[in-house]
């Protein structure tokens, strides 16, 4: 039904524009509140639709006109009356027991939070009247968020149609024995229908217009008294609505052609997740069905009313006329005979309040002779005589009959019947959903219960699809479709089954899957089952004071009453039932504690959604039913399972192939035989896709977790789903090409910590076998449409470490190329950012593990000679993969993880300078090869393209220092080589000293000695020692030179300046106390050189001299040898006390090395002593000067001190240490005395 929402002053007027809809709105509670007067209540009406056109002007009959003779017209459809020639007020006209449905239908966006009441005019007027009326009262109620839906309850017509099909007994038999024992169905009296026929005749006499009222000049052929008894019997009679329970009951169309054509179950599609051309709705079902099931809103217009503070939806098919002087008044016929009584008056007060009519026009006859009119306003009807009426009583009774209902309808989805029997003044609520299940009889006999179901579900529906929705809503709109489930059995009404599997899916929309749990504004968590409206919430206790309606003192009568009023008298008291009006608080929405427990609570929603699409589904070939018992094999491939990298590569050219976005798009029904386009293909996929999101989420939390098993068998759901999702269509969308880009870089992520993390294989084994009852249904739903078995190459837990890295590395280039083929927005750009980062790592580790690979071979055949085709094609793989990382990292501009992969092609270089080191026939290490310094210099150029990549230390100063040590390293070790293993078959000796000299020079610029770091230790013992080395090698090239004096002498002052450096740099280390010696020692040798080419006895006395200043300095070293030997001995001493051997042999000295630098340095104290005493004494001989006698007194003394020490070769190392150091100190004192004295 189409209609356009207006403002009006008055009912039928023509509609307004949306700007003047405020405007008239104010204007209409002007002139309401000046029509009732006093400011007793207030009441304002707002025209939702109108099907009348605009007023007529009403024909006024003559005097003495004949009503009882029919006029021309009559029962010819004239619209001012209405569809069908309703009659005034609907009396003539049966209302129909769904007729709030029909409108809420049609306003859907009123439902829930708006509107307080929805109902026929007619049941408006008659709950107001209780009071005042003897008649019996039957209604049914239903609620449904805020608002009561109220429809008339015909328990007679009921009873009738239950008698023939066997229902409702169980409420017959309630309603004999609280109501009426004796029942029997009461026939309308011919009275009645003689009324109904002279009012229907003289609204069509009252029509001015071109079919006017003019008596037939002939009567009909039946009498007059009888003739009324055919139409408006057969206008009034609606049958009752039949339970619905099987296919069969759903209501047929007029046009059976069509309705094969059609079927029910596909005629509607939920807006939100059906992509149809057009939007659709349950036309379908309330267009077949209205004649039956009476779902159509066929009002004459629908009026959003406010009455006081209360919102009603009301129909209304009372005909209003106008034109000239009147512009709207309503037409009534009174027969003289009869006074106005109360309950009249309050029937037209209250019919021109809802139309917002001013004024009544009133028709006096006797026996259908019209005799005079009367115009009454409205705002003057309560006052009339023998009808006087207080309106602020009916304001009160409103009130309180509305917080009554709406205190104890509190469950959605359940059938309240509100009765009052004839003449009593008791009015009794019952709840006939609990009722019915109390008894043996089936709940679907209820004839509301799928009106019911469908509204909830339409206004949760509504709700769903609003822009802006507010998350506090969720909770009403999980309620409003749990009790619409609630109320649907898809074996029985498979009719409805779309129904129930939208409204799982759209519970599950409702779940948040990628936020974090939060707790309500009180900050506890929310119960998963707390449903609003609940059964256990806390009433405000019944008193006396607060009008209470408790269940009576008789049990026996009102034990099954869920409330009771125990005299109508009490609905005119003001604010009786006001401490129970209360609005219930919204549904909360449940709260998850964790990730999981939110997944799982959709997947559980899902499943019972794809149970519901796949019942729908009639295909012979269907797959049997999943039998949770039997577990569903997870296999994990071992290494003789690899089908190896040419079968993954063409398993992945096959997936992109079929997930590629250039397919033409086939209309073909699926393997469980669905056909695109129906609402069983669209449900499903969407269905689909949101399981496989929750397995995404839920192996992603697996994965923070570290249990990288469950990660993997979630993942592997997630991509089963989607593999389901893909058979299903053949374009993908851009958002389900990026959410599979997303699964496989989340899969590559599992795969290459499960590689890394190899210790733990058989606890993740375990965990990737486990799966639940949930999980093996839902994969059983997704091998109806398809294998899985797309993305098996990357979801199987693999015992083959290289072939997991494999996969993590075909994952991400398979991400990345879906990445490629969606639209370059920002979210795309930055996740392609982020695979093309993973992927560049997970080759890093690929290229990592083929050069240990590559390493491990070459130290195992370290004996054999030649290089083997397995070494070769382990670096060939390990650079590929190391040459794609590193492009990678250069299209997304990542400097720094480029700069690693340049720093581990580099390493692999070096490797291969190894492998390439020559052997000799003898075993013996060869001299060093061009070859090696091939790939030392390619290693070298690596580093250097690392430092270039990096720029500068700021950018990154961890990297920056680490790549600055490999290449200092590279260029050491290559220098130590060529030093070591020198060349000298194909070059000279002084081309590869200047070779060596320059590369140490470069590795000594990059070792950086001055920086505070971890590293810095390392740095000065290797700048110690590359000035060790320079200069151990100018001091051989000084010794076997000969010639050229000016290189003679540059020679010595390098090896002087490097001896010095060196010194300087092992002082400054506490753990390298006989490099320290042994630099030391070779500077005494040194001096000793230089000696040997002097001749005077004073150059040699100097050179000796300052030998002896040098071993004077060596203190030092001795010092830290002897702190190390004590602890050693401590130790040991310790460890024979508590006879354990363990911890002996831990100290870092090599006892050995000391022996021999001891030897070493006794024999050169001794020979420097001995020639310094031979010197001194032949000076003191020749000069005849005595000012050496203290001097060579003290050496004599130190070295007849040293040879007693030596003489001994038993003496331990120890001691021997202990004997160096006191000579070196009594040297050193008198040493430094004979300065003193001297200067």
């Amino acid at each position: 039904m189409e209609g356009r929402e207006c403002a009006a002053e008055a009912s039928g007027s023509p509609p307004r524009t949306t700007e003047n809809r405020e405007s008239s709105r104010e204007a209409c509670d002007l002139k309401q509140e000046s029509i009732i007067g006093g400011n007793e209540v207030k009441s304002t009406a707002v025209v939702k639709y109108s099907a009348a056109p605009p007023p007529a002007a009403y024909a006024r009959l003559q005097e003495k006109t004949d009503l009882k003779l029919p006029p021309a017209n009559w029962l010819r459809g004239i619209s001012q009356l209405g569809q069908m020639g309703a009659t005034c007020l609907g009396t003539s006209k049966k209302s129909k027991p769904f007729s709030s449905f029909g409108m809420a239908y049609d306003f859907i966006d009123c439902i829930g939070n708006d509107v307080d009441v929805v109902s026929d005019s007619e049941n408006i007027k008659k709950l107001l009247k209780i009071p005042y009326s003897k008649s019996h009262v039957s209604m049914g109620v239903h609620r449904v968020g805020r608002t009561l839906l109220l429809d008339e309850l015909d328990i007679q017509e009921l009873f009738v149609t239950s008698s023939q099909t066997g229902d409702w007994n169980w409420l017959k038999e309630l309603y004999q024995r609280l109501v009426d024992p004796k029942w029997q169905r009461k026939k309308k009296s011919k009275e009645q229908f003689y009324q109904k026929a002279i009012l229907s005749k003289f609204l069509y006499y009252s029509i001015n217009g071109d079919c006017g009222a003019e008596p037939v000049p002939t009567p009909i052929a039946q009498p007059a008294d009888t003739q009324p008894q055919e139409n408006p019997v057969a206008v009034e009679e609606s049958s009752w609505p039949a339970p619905l329970r099987t296919p069969a009951s759903v209501p047929e169309d007029g046009n059976p052609q069509e309705q094969g054509n059609v079927p029910l179950e596909a005629t509607y599609v939920l807006e939100q997740v059906a992509s149809t051309p057009k939007e659709q709705n349950l036309t379908t079902f309330l267009n077949e069905g209205e004649n039956s099931q009476g779902l159509k809103n066929d009002f004459v217009r629908n009026i959003l009313w406010t009455f006081e503070d209360i919102h009603m939806l009301v129909g209304s098919n009372m005909p209003i006329f106008g034109g000239g002087k009147y512009p709207a008044v309503s037409l009534r016929l009174r027969d003289s005979n009869k006074p106005i009584n109360i309950l009249t008056g309050i029937d037209y007060w209250l019919d021109n309040l809802m139309c917002n009519v001013p004024e009544l026009v009133m028709c006096f006859h006797v026996n259908g002779i019209v005799q005079r009119y009367e115009m009454i306003k409205t705002e003057d009807i309560p006052n009339l005589d023998n009808s006087s009426f207080s309106t602020k009583v009916v304001k009160d009774i409103a009130q309180n009959i509305l917080s009554f209902l709406k205190a104890n309808c509190t469950k959605e989805g359940h059938t309240y019947w509100l009765f009052k029997a004839s003449g009593s003044d008791i009015v009794k609520l019952y709840d006939l959903t609990t009722l019915c299940e109390e008894t043996a009889e089936d709940k679907y006999q209820n004839p509301f219960t799928m009106p019911v179901a469908v509204l909830l579900y339409k206004v949760a529906s509504n709700m769903m699809m609003k822009k802006v929705q507010n998350r506090k809503h969720y909770g009403i709109i999980r309620t409003l479709l749990l009790n619409c489930i609630k109320l649907l059995d898809k074996e029985r009404h498979p009719q409805f089954v779309q129904i129930i599997a939208s409204a799982n899916y759209m519970i599950s929309e409702l779940f948040q899957l990628d936020e974090p749990p939060k707790p309500d504004e009180n900050g506890s968590n929310l119960n998963e089952n707390s449903d609003s409206y609940s059964e256990d919430e806390d009433l405000p206790e019944d008193s006396d004071e607060n009008g209470s309606f408790s269940n009576g003192s008789d049990p026996s009568d009102d034990s099954k009453a869920v409330a009771v009023i125990k005299s109508v008298g009490e609905l005119s008291v003001p604010e009786k039932y006001k401490s129970i009006h209360q609005i219930r608080p919204s549904c909360t929405f449940p709260v998850c504690h964790d990730t999981e427990e939110r997944c799982r609570v959709v997947l559980n929603y899902v499943l019972e959604g794809l149970k519901a699409v796949d019942g729908s589904i009639k295909k012979e070939s269907d797959l049997p039913a999943a039998d949770p018992s039997i577990p569903i094999p997870l296999k994990y491939a071992d290494e003789s399972e690899c089908a190896g990298q040419k079968t993954l590569k063409k398993q992945i050219a096959l997936f992109l192939d079929k997930v590629g976005p250039a397919h033409k798009t086939v209309k073909l029904p699926s393997q469980s035989g669905m056909i695109p386009d129906t609402w069983q293909y669209q449900m499903k996929l969407n269905l689909i896709f949101k399981a496989s999101r929750a397995y995404f989420v839920l192996s992603d939390a697996a994965t923070t977790l570290q249990k990288y098993g469950r990660a993997l068998r979630y993942i592997k759901l997630a991509l089963q789903s989607l593999d389901a999702y893909c058979c299903l269509i053949n374009n993908l969308s851009p958002e389900v090409l990026f959410f599979l880009s997303q699964c496989l870089t989340l899969n590559g992520d599992i795969q290459l910590m499960l590689a890394q993390n190899a210790s733990n294989r058989a606890a993740y084994q375990e965990e990737y076998n486990y799966q639940t009852r949930e999980d093996q249904e839902i994969l059983h739903s997704l091998y109806r449409e398809s294998s899985c078995q797309a993305f098996s190459w990357a979801t199987e837990l693999y015992m083959d470490l290289e072939y997991q890295l494999s996969v993590s590395c075909k994952c991400y280039e398979a991400a990345n190329e879906l990445l490629r083929s969606c639209d370059q927005n920002v979210h795309v750009i930055e996740q392609q950012t982020q695979v093309l980062k993973r992927l560049g790592n997970s080759r890093n580790e690929v290229g990592v593990f083929y050069m240990n690979q590559a390493a491990a071979v070459q130290t195992e055949g370290s004996a054999s000679k030649g290089i083997t085709m397995v070494e070769q094609e382990l670096w060939k793989k390990s650079f590929s993969y190391f040459e794609k990382g590193i492009q990678d990292f250069e299209t997304i501009e990542d400097e720094t993880n480029a700069a690693l992969l340049l720093c581990n092609t580099g390493r692999l270089m070096r490797l291969c300078a190894q492998a390439h080191a020559t052997t000799g026939s003898d075993l013996k290490r060869g001299e060093f090869s061009p070859e090696e310094a091939m790939y030392y210099n390619k290693a070298v150029d690596y580093y250097l393209k690392a430092m270039r990549s990096l720029t500068r230390w700021e950018k990154h100063p961890a990297v920056w220092d680490s790549v600055k040590w490999e290449l200092s390293t590279t260029y050491f070790t290559m220098a130590t080589l060529e030093q070591d293993y020198a060349p000298l078959s194909r070059k000279a000796q002084e081309q590869i000293e200047r070779e060596v000299a320059d590369s140490m020079m470069k590795s000594l610029k990059y070792c950086d000695i001055h920086t505070e770091s971890a590293r810095q230790p390392l740095c000065q013992y290797r700048a110690a020692t590359i000035h060790h080395r320079l200069a151990s090698m100018y001091h051989n090239s000084l010794r076997n030179q000969v010639g050229d004096d000016h290189f003679r002498k540059q020679h010595r002052s390098l090896a002087d300046l490097h001896y010095n450096k060196a010194v300087k740099l092992f002082q400054l280390l506490k753990d390298a106390p006989c490099e320290l010696l042994r630099v030391q020692l070779e500077r005494v040798a040194f001096s000793e050189f230089q000696m040997a080419n002097q001749s005077s006895n004073a150059s040699k006395l100097k050179t000796l001299s300052g030998a002896l200043d040098i071993i004077i300095n060596s203190e030092y070293s001795f010092q830290l040898i002897q702190s190390e030997l004590s602890c050693a001995q401590a130790l040991l001493e310790s460890c024979q006390a508590r006879h354990d051997m363990s911890e002996n042999d831990s100290s870092s000295l090599n006892e050995e090395e000391i022996i021999n630098l001891v030897n070493m340095f006794e024999a050169r104290l001794s020979f420097l002593l001995f020639q310094l005493i031979k010197l001194l004494t032949s000076k003191r001989k020749s000069s005849g000067v005595s000012d050496d006698r203290i001097i060579l007194k003290n050496y004599k003394h130190a070295y007849s001190t040293l040879l007693r020490a030596t003489a001994d070769k038993d003496t331990p190392l120890i001691q021997r240490v202990e004997v160096i150091l006191s000579l070196l100190k009594q040297l050193s004192s008198r040493s430094s005395v004979d300065e003193t004295g001297s200067v």
